[in-house]
This record gives C-alpha cells, sequence and structure tokens, in this order.
C-alpha cells in the first residue's frame, strides 16, 4: 500500500476524529508568551510575543488554522486527478556526495532530503528538521548522501515543529545518543515531546522572534513564524509551537522555512531580520491546495515568499523525499524551472549531498 495511505488513511483519521467531530469553537480569548530566559530580538521592543489561546493553543500570526474533519474525509474520499501522472513518475532526487566536503573546516550546507540539512557555519555542525531512519508511515523515495554513521559530530539540532515528518523520534534518539554534548534548539513546548527521546541533553525552547544561547562567536540563531499546526497524538493538537530559523553566521544569512503556509510573516522576517542569502524553501506535499494550503506551501506561492523575503539564492526543499500528498513525486521542481526566469534571484539546483553554499551551487539558467 502506499505511503499517503497508510500515512494519511490510517494515521491522521484516527487522530483527528476524536477532535472534529464537534461543533465550531468559540471565537478564542488570546493571550501572548515567550521564554524569560532567551532574548527577544533587539528592536523589536513592541513585540508582545507568540499568540496562544486561554486553552494553552499556540496560534498563527494572521490567519487561524481551521480543522475540519469534513475537508479530511472529503480529501481522502475523493479521486486524485494525477494519480496516473503520479502512478507513472519513476523520476528521483540526484543524489551526488564528495566525502571531501565534510573534511578540514570548511563551511557547507548539505540537502539530505525532505527538509534535513546538515550544514557547518562558524565552525558549528548543525541539522535541520532530522528524519534520517525509515518508519512504518515514511518510506524514502530519495536516497541518502551517505551512510547514516559517516554524519559528523554535530553541535546543534534545529527542530522546526514536532509534526513526524519533521520530528522522528528514533533519528533523534540515535543522535543523541551519538551527540553527548548536542544541544537542540525548537519552539515553545516541543521539549515536552523529546524529554524522553535524550539523555539529558539541553533543550533550547523559543518563541517567534526569540534568539538562542549559542556562545560561539558571529553565530545567532532566531526562531521565526510560519503558518502551520502541530499535533503528534490525541489530545496535543497546537500545544507545541511551530516556527523557522533565521540563522546569521558571520556575513552569511540563511533562512529556514520549516513548514508555512503563505502569509504575510515573510514580510515580518525580512523587516525584522534582513534579507536573507539563502532561503531554505518549501514546495511539496501542496495537493490538494483547497486542503493543503493552510499548513505548505505551493512551489509559485514559494516564489512569491522569496520575493518578499527579497533572498538571494531561492533552495528549494520538501518534496521528492516522502509520499504526503496528491501531486508526482517531481512536480515541484519541474514548476520551479518553467518559472526559472520569473524569480528575481538564482534558482539552486535540487540535489541531495551536495555543498549548496554559493562558491559551489549549480545555478539553474
Amino acid at each position: 500500500m502506499k505511503k499517503r495511505n497508510y500515512f494519511i488513511l490510517i494515521l491522521i483519521p484516527v487522530f483527528t476524529m476524536f477532535f472534529f467531530l464537534k461543533g465550531p469553537d468559540k471565537e478564542p480569548e488570546i493571550s501572548h508568551t515567550s521564554n524569560p530566559a532567551l532574548p527577544t530580538l533587539p528592536g523589536m521592543e513592541d513585540w508582545k510575543g507568540t499568540p496562544v489561546d486561554e486553552k494553552g493553543r499556540f496560534q498563527n500570526l494572521y490567519q487561524p488554522f481551521e480543522s475540519s474533519f469534513g475537508d479530511l474525509l472529503k480529501w481522502q474520499t475523493s479521486k486524485n486527478p494525477q494519480k496516473a501522472e503520479k502512478k507513472a513518475e519513476t523520476r528521483q532526487l540526484p543524489v551526488e556526495f564528495d566525502p571531501a566536503i565534510l573534511e578540514g573546516n570548511q563551511d557547507y550546507l548539505i540537502w539530505l532530503g525532505h527538509a534535513t540539512f546538515l550544514m557547518r557555519l562558524q565552525g558549528k555542525v548543525m541539522i535541520t528538521d532530522p528524519v534520517l531512519i525509515e518508519s512504518f508511515f515514511l518510506k524514502r523515495e530519495s536516497d541518502l548522501p551517505f551512510p547514516l554513521e559517516e554524519l559528523p559530530a554535530i553541535d546543534y539540532i534545529l527542530l522546526s515543529h514536532s509534526h513526524r515528518d519533521h520530528c522522528d523520534q528514533k533519528t533523534i534518539q540515535y543522535l543523541a545518543e551519538k551527540n553527548p554534548d548536542l544541544t537542540v534548539l525548537t519552539g515553545l513546548e516541543v521539549g515536552k515531546v523529546l524529554s524522553n527521546w535524550t539523555n539529558g541533553h539541553e533543550i533550547q525552547e523559543a518563541g517567534w522572534f526569540q534568539q538562542f544561547n549559542t556562545p560561539e562567536e558571529g553565530l545567532s540563531i532566531t526562531y521565526v513564524p510560519s503558518r502551520h499546526w502541530s499535533r503528534r497524538g490525541l489530545f496535543d493538537e497546537n500545544i507545541n509551537l511551530w516556527g523557522g530559523f533565521y540563522i546569521q553566521a558571520g556575513s552569511q544569512k540563511l533562512y529556514f522555512m520549516g513548514d508555512s503556509g503563505q502569509g504575510p510573516h515573510f514580510e515580518d522576517i525580512r523587516k525584522n531580520l534582513g534579507a536573507p542569502d539563502y532561503c531554505l524553501m518549501g514546495v511539496g506535499a501542496y495537493k490538494p491546495e483547497w486542503f493543503m494550503h493552510q499548513a505548505h506551501i505551493s512551489p509559485l506561492d514559494a516564489i512569491d515568499a522569496f520575493h518578499v523575503l527579497e533572498g538571494k539564492y531561492f533552495i528549494p526543499m520538501h518534496f521528492g523525499t516522502f509520499d504526503l500528498s496528491d501531486e508526482p513525486r517531481m512536480e515541484p521542481w519541474d514548476i520551479l524551472v518553467e518559472n526559472r526566469e520569473a524569480i528575481q534571484g538564482e534558482l539552486v539546483s535540487a540535489v541531495i549531498g551536495q555543498n549548496l553554499l554559493k562558491k559551489n551551487i549549480l545555478i539553474i539558467n
């Protein structure tokens, strides 16, 4: 059976039916919260904090997440108009890796598939949303560029949110066991998900526009808003936060989107942190758009968001590795290539295992 069938037809309806067979909620009473142990971005004295309702559920800044079991059921019982096209797709993401990339002291940015990037900046090795070990619900459709055992020592895990295609228990347990000194950087209340997965490792939880405590000179990491939602089980809808990361490493600025729908928060990020050099943008798991738009951005909307951010290098992610939606595996990349002349910046070739920093990347002309 297809991954989409296992992941959606079995897991999600069981979890969601308990929540959505109910009447509409009243307008929530909103307050704001943050981590008092972490600083808010300088220059944002008027920022109230991350919005949260009276039940402790986090809220998006501009568009409330409207959960509906009826919409989920409609999607799952409707015909995918691209079913035949999707079945006929044989292309996979290319994988090219030179082991010398990991040697020495050079900086690197390596895509490992989906939303997982391995990077070395300012002498520190970081990994985003690590999902490197297959599970019953998530089977890879792209190869890792090297065996798991060849990962370098990890200093920081950057965990955008708790969804299972971004936050994998087995992978985090493996990394924690192999890296006794690593630190996890994530959103508010995500630490409760991780508490039994690590071995007393430091976990820093930030609200939006808060900066993590990174003692390294020239390295600053800020947790930034996204338009999304969270849940892992039956009774934890939106009780842990979701977001992205903005990394300033020396003269380089890098934005990692995590998961997000389209929204004005992209402009907020640029206004408060400046235009990033590298934009790691999700472009997949976006169909059907009427259902997915609240959580996952489409390729064309990702281009618009890239323009709002005023980025230099568009690095696509969140496609080609896991089967989570209706579009064919490589369709997001095809759309980007078809619209490359409209991209006000450089479109970076989607190759797993290559160093994607400026002097090494392959630009699509």
